[in-house]
């Protein structure tokens, strides 16, 4: 019998990727995933950038390329990311395959068995699976309309044993939908200042927002630049291009950056250099500013679509988030409701979802839920949404 690793046995399925099957299905209506819709991606942009290159730089798009990036797209991505106000110069930037490989690296980086590390409660799935392969001891910290509770987390900062870093992932947040506020924002910094606790700002969603007037909200801590915090800023072309591409990147000082680099060297050599071609080809020829913003429009109108399906079907017991950016509504149902039975009626009925559990640290509290509006038409929406009201209303009276 094959004597795995205590790393490899503590690690268990996503129930995302369990329920991508069940939302295969042409007769289901999903609101589980976390993809931008196929028909929304820049496909011929993107082949007509390609046809335009010359052919050294398609040849190189199919070989090896160096550990940290093509130099080509460092360049490019870094401009993109001084335009946010983001300090590249005074720290280094590494092209990882997909930000999920960038939370691995970290976490290898950090993370020795059984040390803890302090993460939002409910936190984004795929960090909870990277931290949970290095053995750590996951502690969650509530988070309420704000942001991360400041209260909880002092608490955790005060503790004899001291985290090895925490996590978050305050713009449009996975799963809860919330953006973080600048007032919250600062109490977190001030908190942190001088207490070797590292901050891992994860940042997937927050060129998504549907407001001008939320853009202030939006400047990242790692832009603020804070004395006294190494903080760890990542982020990632999934939702901005395309997941398929596998391409991410991480923001980070000297000292880490050499430790992930490192670490990526054992892990795949290099990401993908054909997809680091297109990205930097995208970049460079300034439609990344245009495509986000085309996209930014369609799922607000289809964010709306489910808050108006929201308001005319959801009892009024339940509590949720009405989005600002992002793909995400959250659902907070009465205490002791078990968001499973509600998926499984819902099914029945022809729609899917998350329960809240998935987003859980200990895997445990599951009278949330997680509705995803960025993969459907606002016709699918309307026609699933009653499907899974009605299940709630089954369940919770």
């Amino acid at each position: 019998m094959p004597r795995f690793s205590k790393a490899v046995s503590s690690l268990r399925s996503s129930e995302i990727r369990d329920l991508m099957t069940l939302a295969s299905r042409p007769d289901i209506i999903s609101f589980a995933g976390g993809m931008p819709g196929n028909e929304l991606f820049p496909v011929q942009e993107v082949e007509e950038l390609f046809h335009e290159l010359d052919s050294k730089k398609k040849q190189s798009a199919f070989q090896y390329g160096p550990t940290p990036g093509l130099p080509s797209l460092l360049e490019s991505l870094a401009g993109f990311l001084e335009k946010k106000g983001l300090p590249v110069k005074e720290n280094r930037l590494l092209i990882t395959t997909g930000s999920q490989q960038g939370l691995n690296l970290l976490a290898k980086t950090f993370i020795d068995p059984g040390e803890p590390v302090l993460v939002e409660n409910p936190c984004f799935i795929g960090a909870l699976s990277a931290f949970r392969a290095s053995e750590a001891e996951l502690r969650g910290v509530p988070v309420d309309s704000d942001g991360i509770s400041m209260r909880a987390l002092q608490q955790e900062i005060d503790r004899t044993e001291k985290a090895k870093f925490l996590y978050i992932t305050p713009y449009f947040h996975n799963p809860a939908g919330l953006l973080y506020t600048t007032n919250r924002k600062e109490q977190l910094i001030s908190a942190l200042q001088g207490q070797d606790i590292p901050l891992i700002e994860d940042d997937a969603y927050g060129d998504l927002y549907f407001y001008e007037e939320d853009r202030p909200r939006l400047k990242p801590i790692k832009a603020i630049n804070p004395n006294g915090i190494d903080v760890c800023y990542t982020g990632s072309f999934s939702k901005i291009l395309g997941p398929g591409l596998r391409l991410g990147w991480m923001l980070v000082p000297e000292e880490i950056y050499q430790k992930c680099e490192l670490i990526k060297q054992s892990a795949d050599a290099c990401s993908p250099s054909f997809t680091q071609v297109l990205a930097d080809a995208f970049i460079r020829s300034g439609q990344i500013y245009s495509y986000i913003a085309s996209i930014r429009k369609e799922y607000k109108r289809r964010a709306e679509s489910m808050v108006a399906a929201l308001r005319e079907h959801l009892p009024e017991y339940v509590k949720w988030n009405e989005p600002r950016g992002g793909f995400y509504i959250w659902l907070t149902l009465p205490e002791e409701t078990d968001a499973t039975r509600i998926m499984m009626l819902a099914l029945e009925r022809g729609a899917v979802f998350v329960v809240g559990k998935t987003f859980d640290p200990e895997g445990k509290r599951n009278n949330s839920l997680r509705l995803s509006y960025c993969n459907n038409t606002p016709e699918q929406i309307a026609e699933g949404i009653p499907l899974v009201t009605d299940a709630i209303k089954q369940v919770c009276g």
